[in-house]
C-alpha cells in the first residue's frame, strides 16, 4: 500500500497514525518521521457507503459524540441516520447538542430529540460557554466527534484541549450551515487520559449498516411492527396492521415512520448491490481460473 493511503497527523511533538481506519501503534524515528509497528484489530468502527464500497470513519473509538447544532441547521431526521450507524459501529453514543446559546426553544429541541433516542445519553451545551459536563462524560476514553459541517466539532475540541489547535470559521448567515473548515482527521490526546478525534463534516451520510441496527434504533417501530396480524405485514392495506393503526392514533409520530421507511430502503437497495457486486465478482474469479486451466501447459500437448 503505498504512502499516499497513511494520514499522518503531528500533535505535542509525537505522531499519531490512522491507516484506511485502522487504530495503528507507532514509534518515533528521526525528525518527523515514525515507524509503524502494528495495527491493531477493530473493536469498533464507524463506517458510511462511498461508491459502492465501505469507508472506515474512525475505528477503535469507545464513544461516538454525534454532535448537532441548535441552531437553524437543527435536523431530527440526519440525527436518526447519524445514530444508525454509531449503533452498527459498536461503540456507544452520545448526542452533543451544541450551541444552546443561540436557540430560544432549547426544551422543545431537547423533547424532540429524546422522542427518537430514548436509550442514548444526551448532553445540552454551548462550547463557547463550558465544557466541563463533556470532560468529565469521556474521561478515560477514546471519542470521536462525529456531525456535519458548522456544528461546532473543532470548536468543541478546542474548548477541550484549552487552546486554539483546530481551525475554526463562523457558519453562513441564511442557514447556519458549515463551511467544510476541517479536512483531515486527527486524533488528540487530552491531560484527562483520553483521546479525541476531530473528523471533517460529512456533507452526505449514506449507510453501511444492517437492518438490526435499524430495528434497535427505531424499536418503537419495531415492537409495534410485531403486534400485526401477518408476519409479512407491508404495513400499507393488510387488515389489522399495528403500524397503520398507531399512526391513525397519533401514537407514532408520521415523519419518524417516513424516516424510518427510507431508511429502510435504502439498506436494502444496498444489500442488493452488494449481493450482485458479490456474485460478479465470484463469476469472473472462476472464468479466470478456467482461462488459466486452458493455457495450462498440461491442455495444450
Amino acid at each position: 500500500m503505498g504512502a499516499d493511503a497513511y494520514i499522518r497527523e503531528l500533535f505535542d511533538g509525537r505522531v499519531s497514525f490512522m491507516l484506511m481506519g485502522l487504530r495503528s501503534r507507532s514509534r518515533r524515528a528521526a525528525g518527523k518521521l515514525a515507524l509503524i509497528e502494528a495495527v491493531l484489530p477493530q473493536r469498533t468502527k464507524f463506517s458510511r457507503r462511498v461508491a459502492f464500497a465501505e469507508q472506515v470513519i474512525a475505528a477503535n473509538v469507545d464513544l461516538a459524540a454525534i454532535v448537532c447544532g441548535l441552531d437553524s441547521d437543527f435536523n431530527v431526521r440526519r440525527l436518526e441516520r447519524y445514530l444508525l450507524l454509531a449503533r452498527e459501529s459498536g461503540g456507544d453514543a452520545l448526542i452533543v447538542l451544541n450551541k444552546s446559546d443561540l436557540c430560544d426553544a432549547v426544551s422543545t429541541r431537547l423533547e424532540e430529540v429524546t422522542a427518537v433516542a430514548q436509550h442514548v445519553p444526551i448532553l445540552v451545551m454551548s462550547a463557547q460557554e463550558s465544557e466541563r459536563d463533556l470532560g468529565s462524560l469521556i474521561r478515560g476514553r477514546t471519542v470521536a466527534f462525529l456531525g456535519s459541517s458548522g456544528v461546532g466539532k473543532s470548536t468543541i475540541v478546542n474548548a477541550l484541549i484549552g487552546h486554539e489547535s483546530q481551525t475554526t470559521l463562523p457558519v453562513r448567515d441564511a442557514d447556519s450551515r458549515g463551511r467544510h473548515t476541517t479536512t483531515s482527521r486527527m486524533l488528540i490526546p487530552l491531560p484527562e487520559g483520553c483521546a479525541v478525534i476531530d473528523n471533517p463534516g460529512m456533507r452526505e451520510l449514506q449507510l453501511w449498516a444492517a437492518e438490526d441496527s435499524l430495528d434497535e434504533v427505531f424499536d418503537d417501530v419495531a415492537v409495534l411492527a410485531l403486534e400485526c396480524r401477518f408476519r409479512d405485514c407491508t404495513h400499507t392495506n393488510e387488515p389489522e396492521c399495528a403500524i397503520q393503526s398507531a399512526l391513525e392514533r397519533g401514537w407514532l409520530d408520521v415523519p419518524r415512520w417516513r424516516s424510518f421507511r427510507k431508511l429502510q430502503a435504502e439498506l436494502r437497495h444496498e444489500k442488493l448491490q452488494q449481493d450482485v457486486l458479490a456474485k460478479t465478482a465470484v463469476k469472473a474469479k472462476w472464468k479466470a481460473i478456467h482461462k488459466a486451466m486452458r493455457n495450462h501447459p498440461k491442455h495444450q500437448r
